[in-house]
């Protein structure tokens, strides 16, 4: 298929064993449909998008646009979700573009291993997030006088010297929590993972974007085998019920973002 003049390719993902009859049948990137490219086992999820929206300048512009960013980013994954629920489907980055569906047809027989490495890796397996947070409680200090040097600073007493003791035993006592957290989290993410067959951490995100008042102390994705799911669910469940100021929050299934790398199908190419 040729695509008219000012348009392009936009690929969503790659599915084995995917059938036709199953297409995704929300709308694409823009309203665009959804269609298939099949090359052998191997099907793409494409839609065909303009130019003036999705060229290499129009996207320098475009991906600076939050409603933008946001709105192509839920398309895509709303695709790529649809067709995941159906066969082992892996999603590759937002806009990644291509001239016609000949070229994503070769793509699919040229990369054809890369992309059957990750669709082994990840069939029968769907990805997880979690994030934990700290919480006043947890991040509380230790007990007074727990640990706390009631030695004065060398060199005088009275009040001068009583409150560079009150700072000292401040700054330790945020710098135990720390630890404290820091070794919880490390703890939490440890006995996560041992439902899982990988983990990928991500930064903690900004608080004005999580909505959360509490330290982000844990964010993870976490590769699960189907039949671990259930017992994945009720370790977080159980942290958080179990650890006193700490709060986890689970999302999922989604199709395997963290967990995909198929090589050379990069964000804005055109080939």
């Amino acid at each position: 298929m040729t695509e008219p003049a000012g348009t392009a390719v936009y690929l969503y993902g790659v599915s084995r064993g995917l059938d036709p009859a199953a297409l995704p049948d929300t709308p694409g990137v823009g309203g665009a449909p959804v269609r298939a490219v099949t090359a052998g086992d191997l099907t793409a999820l494409v839609s065909t998008v303009r130019e003036a929206d999705y060229g290499e300048e129009a996207l320098r512009v475009n991906l600076e646009d939050l409603s933008f960013l946001e709105a192509t980013a839920r398309a895509h994954h709303d695709v790529v979700d649809q067709a995941a629920r159906t066969a082992p489907t892996a999603p590759v980055r937002i806009a990644t573009l291509y001239r016609d569906d000949d070229r994503v047809a070769r793509l699919l027989t040229e990369q054809h291993d890369t992309f059957t490495r990750a669709l082994d890796r990840i069939t029968g397996r769907s990805e997880w997030g979690v994030k934990a947070y700290a919480y006043a409680e947890a991040m509380a200090a230790a007990p007074a006088g727990a640990g706390e040097d009631t030695t004065a600073p060398a060199g005088g007493s009275g009040a001068g010297a009583a409150y560079l003791r009150n700072r000292q035993a401040q700054r330790r006592q945020r710098e135990d929590a720390g630890r404290r957290i820091t070794a919880q989290a490390q703890a939490i993410h440890a006995e996560l993972a041992d439902h899982a067959v990988a983990t990928r951490q991500h930064p903690p995100q900004d608080p004005k974007l999580s909505g959360h008042d509490g330290t982000q102390i844990l964010n993870v994705a976490y590769l699960l085998d189907d039949d671990q799911v259930e017992g994945f669910l009720a370790a977080v469940k159980d942290v958080d019920a179990r650890l006193p100021g700490i709060g986890a929050e689970v999302t999922g299934p989604w199709p395997p973002y963290s967990f995909i790398d198929t090589g050379d199908t990069e964000a804005g190419e055109r080939r």
